[in-house]
């Protein structure tokens, strides 16, 4: 089943094209969405947590045109997001915190008891249930955001930069989460991590001045860096870069048209 579905979707901030006539589509499991600063990932995130509004195209997420506001709310309940830069109360507890976001998503009141410590479970912080988030870490408040996202347990979950702030032995914690995931949801993981994208991700869109630059599997990338002595200290970073030069160096000559 596809999940997402953009076709010739366009956003601009004030006077620049954040994404210029993407079409995608996926379905269930893992897609990395990777590329340099300002490519036009947190926008594309942003768009399919209906959190922003297109300038143009078309947005179909779990079968439902967004443009209508009756499907955007019925697409909220299924689905999760954690932002670059996710709020929180303070004075909550993590359960507390989670509880509230489980009922934002209108989660049954007797399931959420079990929601909440499942979700908190599931991220390595269930000895710290009962503690303010105001007092743990910075990692530990971003795991707290990823399992806000997952405690409705969401068929499309929408994820940016979620790695940031975890030490490498999380970061492996959480690439297992997400291959658990991905088996039954949509998955997309907004990141800069090539090698999170390469251990994780059944599938790669590279966004590059908000346009696709390439999409295919992780192992097609690292092929494509198989060889080569461009930047990167794996394969598939020289393929990531590879493909990126070689996107430019078409932008620039259909400009200079």
């Amino acid at each position: 089943m596809t999940s997402i579905r953009v076709t010739g979707l366009r956003v601009r901030h004030r006077r620049t094209l954040a994404l210029d006539s993407v079409d995608l589509d996926l379905g269930t499991g893992v897609h990395g969405l990777l590329g340099p600063n300002g490519a036009g990932k947190t926008s594309l995130i942003r768009v399919l947590a209906t959190v922003a509004r297109p300038d143009g195209g078309r947005v179909e997420l779990l079968g439902r045109d967004t443009a209508d506001h009756r499907a955007r709310s019925a697409v909220r309940r299924r689905l999760g997001y954690l932002p670059q830069e996710f709020g929180y109360y303070p004075g909550f507890t993590v359960r507390e915190f989670v509880a509230y976001v489980a009922w934002l998503k209108e989660v049954p009141a007797e399931q959420v008891p079990a929601a909440v410590e499942r979700a908190v479970a599931r991220v390595g912080l269930a000895d710290r249930i009962d503690v303010k988030v105001r007092t743990l870490s910075s990692g530990m408040v971003r795991r707290v955001g990823i399992a806000q996202a997952v405690v409705n347990e969401p068929d499309l979950l929408l994820l940016d930069e979620p790695t940031a702030g975890l030490d490498p032995e999380q970061r492996v914690e959480f690439r297992d989460l997400l291959r658990e995931l991905g088996r039954t949801a949509t998955v997309v993981v907004s990141t800069h991590l090539v090698e999170d994208v390469a251990a994780a991700c059944t599938e790669v869109t590279l966004l590059d001045g908000g346009r696709i630059a390439y999409r295919g599997t992780p192992q097609a990338l690292t092929l494509l860096g198989e060889g080569s002595d461009g930047p990167g200290d794996h394969p598939i970073e020289r393929g990531y870069t590879g493909v990126l030069r070689a996107h430019r160096a078409g932008a620039a000559r259909e400009g200079a048209r």
